[in-house]
């Protein structure tokens, strides 16, 4: 409970900055980070060479590799840069979760919100794609690596297949026309993320399930737009297996509605 506090406590002091400054912004853009400081300023600065009017928020479980010192330095040439610091690694469901809080309590709220790896796996020049997907009447479009005109590159044959499989899982179990249940590349309209907020509860990758799951019980229109995703340039992966064996398990854990 502490730390929830201490997270809304954060929370409200960085949206209490934008309103101060009475910024309004169309796209919002969360970037979860853990030991990205060999990747998140070139993310960063090719987000800001779309000029899409944006608000990036870098959610950071306290980065040994000073990510966060980083971002502070972008953020005194740019000032639609915000970092939330925790206190450390409390995984990818929360970040996103605190993310999506963050811009729920903004007096001037985005249009919709962008959530992406800041490990440069994810191109930011495919941002405006997904955005005019979701202006075209969507509610919530995935960056798919698996639909017509999508890819992977730089994956070896194990981890395309445990990839599948997870994928192929998921479809079974949410029932949803969607290829990549898997895909952290998202564009988000602000009315799911009201509507799902207060039924989320993954703590790590399982919230990638659990949004559209969310999204499909309140009967949102869901859509895919391909991407081709590129292995990690720069780094190390840091999934875990418990933080496998957590998606396994909410995958076969829910009952569907």
């Amino acid at each position: 409970m502490a730390q929830w506090r201490e997270w809304r406590n954060k929370t409200m002091q960085l949206s209490k900055v934008t309103d101060d400054l009475k910024l309004s912004f169309d796209v919002g853009i969360i970037l979860p980070t853990y030991c990205e400081a060999e990747n998140i300023e070139r993310v960063i600065r090719e987000i800001e060479e779309l000029k899409l009017n944006s608000l990036i928020l870098v959610v950071d479980d306290s980065s040994p590799d000073g990510t966060a010192e980083i971002v502070r330095r972008l953020q005194k040439q740019f000032g639609n840069i915000f970092l939330m610091v925790r206190d450390r690694k409390y995984g990818l469901g929360t970040a996103l979760t605190d993310g999506f809080k963050f811009f729920l309590s903004l007096k001037r709220k985005p249009k919709c919100i962008v959530t992406m790896d800041a490990d440069y796996s994810h191109n930011p020049a495919d941002i405006p794609k997904l955005v005019k997907t979701f202006e075209s009447g969507y509610d919530l479009v995935i960056g798919s690596r698996y639909c017509r005109g999508g890819g992977i590159r730089n994956w070896n044959f194990l981890r395309l297949i445990i990839s599948k499989i997870a994928n192929l899982i998921a479809s079974l179990r949410v029932k949803v026309h969607i290829r990549d249940y898997t895909s952290g590349f998202r564009c988000y309209s602000l009315k799911v993320v009201e509507s799902i907020i207060d039924n989320l509860h993954s703590q790590t990758y399982e919230i990638q399930i659990e949004n559209i799951r969310q999204a499909h019980i309140h009967k949102f229109k869901i859509t895919e737009t391909p991407i081709i995703f590129i292995n990690r340039k720069k780094g190390k992966s840091k999934l875990s297996i418990k933080e496998i064996y957590d998606f396994v398990s909410y995958i076969f854990a829910f009952n569907r509605k």
